[in-house]
C-alpha cells in the first residue's frame, strides 16, 4: 500500500466515523476525499461507483443499529424510498462526466455543508409529524433522481429536510436516512452497471471497504445511542467546503 492510498483509507476511516452517527453512509464525505486525491482526476463513473459500494457497508451498519435501538419509523421511511429507487436507476443509468460533472458535485458539497450547518438548530427533541404520502414520494423522487446523477445516497439531502420540517426526531430521521441512503445506492449501481459503467476494482475496494467497514461500526454504534454531535457537522462543512471548491478551480485551472 502505498503512502497516498493509505492516507486516503485513513480518510475514508474518519469520513465513515463522522457520517454513520448520524445514520449517514458518506457518500458525499467520500467523494470530498476522493477529489482531493489523484483519483480525483479520473471519470465521474468511477468515482460513483465506489461511493455507492461504500455506502452500502456503512448505510447498512448505520441502518443495522438505529433499527437495533428502535428508532426507525416505517410509516415514515417508505414512501420516500418508493419514490426514489426508479429514480435512482435512471439517474445512475445516465453518462454525467466531465465539467457537467464537476460542477453538479460542486454544488452538491456546498448545499451539503449549507445544510448540516443550518440544521444544528433542528436538532432539539420536539414533537414530530409524519408528512402524508403526496409530500413524501415527489420529494424521495427528486432526492433520488439528483442522488443517481451525481454518486451520493440522498441521506446528506433527505435529513435536513426531515429535521427542519420537524418530520422526524433525530435518531428516527437517521434510521429512515440509513435505509433510503442504502436503496439508493444499490439503484445508482444497478443504473450503472444497466448502461456498462460499473467497473470496480478489488485491489481498491478491499482497503476502502476495510477502512469504512471499521469506521462505520464505530460511528453508527455510537450514535445510536449518543446525543448529536456538534463539532462532527463543523467538521464535515470544513471538508465539504474544500473539496468542493478544489474542484470548482481545477475546472478553471487554477488547481492541477
Amino acid at each position: 500500500m502505498n503512502l497516498e492510498l493509505f492516507v486516503v483509507c485513513l480518510a475514508l476511516l474518519i469520513v465513515a466515523t463522522l457520517y454513520s452517527t448520524v445514520g449517514h453512509g458518506g457518500a458525499s464525505g467520500y467523494l470530498a476525499v476522493l477529489s482531493l486525491s489523484t483519483f480525483g482526476a479520473l471519470e465521474a463513473a468511477w468515482l460513483k461507483q465506489y461511493a455507492w459500494t461504500l455506502n452500502l457497508i456503512v448505510a447498512g451498519l448505520a441502518f443495522w443499529h438505529f433499527h437495533r435501538a428502535g428508532h426507525h419509523v416505517p410509516k415514515l421511511t417508505w414512501p420516500f424510498i418508493a419514490a426514489s429507487i426508479p429514480l435512482a436507476m435512471v439517474g445512475g443509468y445516465m453518462r454525467v462526466d466531465g465539467v457537467v460533472f464537476d460542477s453538479l458535485l460542486s454544488v452538491t458539497l456546498i448545499w451539503a455543508a449549507y445544510r448540516l450547518y443550518s440544521v444544528k438548530g433542528a436538532m432539539g427533541n420536539t414533537e414530530v409529524d409524519v408528512p402524508g404520502i403526496s409530500t413524501a414520494l415527489p420529494i424521495g423522487g427528486g432526492i433520488g433522481l439528483v442522488s443517481g446523477v451525481v454518486g451520493v445516497g440522498g441521506g446528506i439531502f433527505l435529513s435536513p429536510i426531515l429535521l427542519l420540517k420537524k418530520w422526524a426526531s433525530p435518531k428516527a430521521a437517521a434510521a429512515t436516512a440509513a435505509l433510503f441512503i442504502w436503496v439508493n445506492s444499490a439503484a445508482g449501481m444497478v443504473g450503472a452497471a444497466m448502461s456498462e459503467q460499473l467497473n470496480l476494482e478489488l485491489g481498491v475496494l478491499l482497503p476502502f471497504s476495510a477502512a469504512v467497514l471499521v469506521g462505520g461500526f464505530v460511528g453508527s454504534r455510537y450514535g445510536s445511542d449518543v446525543a448529536p454531535q456538534q463539532m462532527v457537522r463543523q467538521l464535515l462543512v470544513v471538508v465539504l467546503v474544500f473539496a468542493a471548491a478544489r474542484r470548482m478551480l481545477a475546472m478553471i485551472g487554477l488547481w492541477p
